[in-house]
C-alpha cells in the first residue's frame, strides 16, 4: 500500500471514530443538560416575609422526606382568614418556589392556605437529579399528606406551571384528595417535547433528531435507572377523574399549544382548556392577570362539593 494510499485511510479512521464519538457524545450531553440544573438559585426567607407582608398571611418553613430519602423544603403560608381550602404550587424547571410568588399572592388574599415547595433538585430542596415527574409526582403525594396533617383543610387544589404543570397532572394517579387542578402550560410527554426543542434549537428535523432523543433516553436509564419515557401526563390523564383546568398561551414557543390540546382530546370529560391569545411560554398570567384570577379561583370553588 502506497504512504499516501495508508495516509488516506487513516483520514477516514479518524473521521469515523469522530463521526461516531460525536453521535455518542451529543446524546449525553443532551441528557446530562435536561437532567440536572447546574446553577441552582436558593429562595430567600426575605421573599417569604415579601409575600407575608402583602397578603396580611404568616408563613413558616416546612420539610418533608420523600420515599427515597430526599429532603424536599417549602413555605407554608397561613391567610388571616382561612376558607378551609388548600393549594399546592409547582413552579416550573430552572426555577424554585419564588417563581410561583405571584400565584400565591392572590389564592392567599382568596383565603387559600397556600404550599410553595422547591421540587427534588431544585432551590433548597435535595436530590441532584430531575425526572419530569416520574419521581416527583410521588414527592405531591407526600406533600399532600403533610399539609393535610398540619392544617385543617377540608378542601385541596393543586396549580403548577410547566414542569410543575406535569408534575401536577402525573400526581392524580398517586393523590385522589385533590378537589381539582390547574396545569398551565403542560406538555403531553417529554419523549415528545424533548424531540421538539433538539428540534428547535438545532435546526434539524424530526428524523434527524429523533436518533439523538432515544440514545440520551438510553443513557438516562443505564447511568440514573431512569426511563423518561414514563414522563408523561398523556398516559396519567387518560384515567384522571379529577378536573382539570389546562392553560396555554397560543404563542407558546416553548411548549406549543397542541401540547394541552392532545391532553384535554384524551380525556374531554374531565378537563377544560383555555387557551390565552397572544400569550407566550407561562405568560398568561401576566398577559390578562384579572381573566387568570377569575379562571382559577372560580375553577376551585366550583369544585369545592
Amino acid at each position: 500500500m502506497s504512504s499516501l494510499s495508508w495516509k488516506l485511510r487513516r483520514l477516514a479512521i479518524a473521521a469515523l471514530i469522530g463521526v461516531t464519538v460525536g453521535s455518542l457524545l451529543t446524546p449525553v450531553f443532551v441528557a446530562e443538560t435536561a437532567l440536572h440544573i447546574n446553577e441552582r438559585p436558593r429562595p430567600d426567607g426575605a421573599e417569604a416575609d415579601a409575600i407575608a407582608h402583602g397578603t396580611a398571611s404568616v408563613w413558616e418553613p416546612a420539610r418533608v422526606t420523600a420515599p427515597d430519602g430526599i429532603v424536599l423544603d417549602s413555605w407554608l403560608f397561613t391567610p388571616r382568614e382561612p376558607n378551609g381550602s388548600g393549594a399546592i404550587l409547582l413552579h416550573g424547571v430552572g426555577d424554585t418556589r419564588t417563581g410561583m410568588a405571584g400565584h400565591a399572592r392572590f389564592l392567599l388574599r382568596a383565603g387559600y392556605t397556600v404550599l410553595l415547595p422547591d421540587a427534588r433538585g431544585h432551590g433548597a430542596s435535595g436530590g441532584t437529579v430531575i425526572t419530569y415527574g416520574i419521581r416527583e409526582s410521588r414527592d405531591v403525594h407526600t406533600w399532600a399528606d403533610w399539609l393535610l396533617r398540619a392544617r385543617p383543610i377540608a378542601h385541596l387544589y393543586g396549580l403548577g406551571q410547566s414542569m410543575g404543570a406535569t408534575i401536577l397532572i402525573q400526581s392524580l394517579a398517586h393523590e385522589p384528595r385533590f378537589r381539582a387542578i390547574v396545569a398551565d402550560c403542560p406538555f403531553d410527554s417529554f419523549e415528545d417535547v424533548a424531540a421538539y426543542r433538539l428540534e428547535h434549537a438545532s435546526g434539524w428535523n424530526r428524523r434527524a433528531v429523533w436518533p439523538v432523543v432515544e440514545i440520551g433516553f438510553v443513557y438516562a436509564r443505564l447511568a440514573y435507572g431512569i426511563d423518561l419515557r414514563q414522563a408523561s401526563p398523556a398516559d396519567a390523564i387518560r384515567g384522571a377523574a379529577t378536573p382539570v383546568l389546562l392553560i396555554h398561551g397560543t404563542e407558546d414557543v416553548n411548549i406549543p399549544p397542541a401540547e394541552s390540546q392532545r391532553l384535554h382530546a384524551l380525556n374531554p370529560q374531565w378537563t377544560t382548556l383555555w387557551l390565552v391569545p397572544g400569550a407566550p411560554h407561562v405568560g398568561s398570567f401576566q398577559q390578562n392577570p384579572d381573566e387568570y384570577i377569575r379562571r382559577v379561583t372560580e375553577w376551585f370553588q366550583s369544585h369545592s362539593d
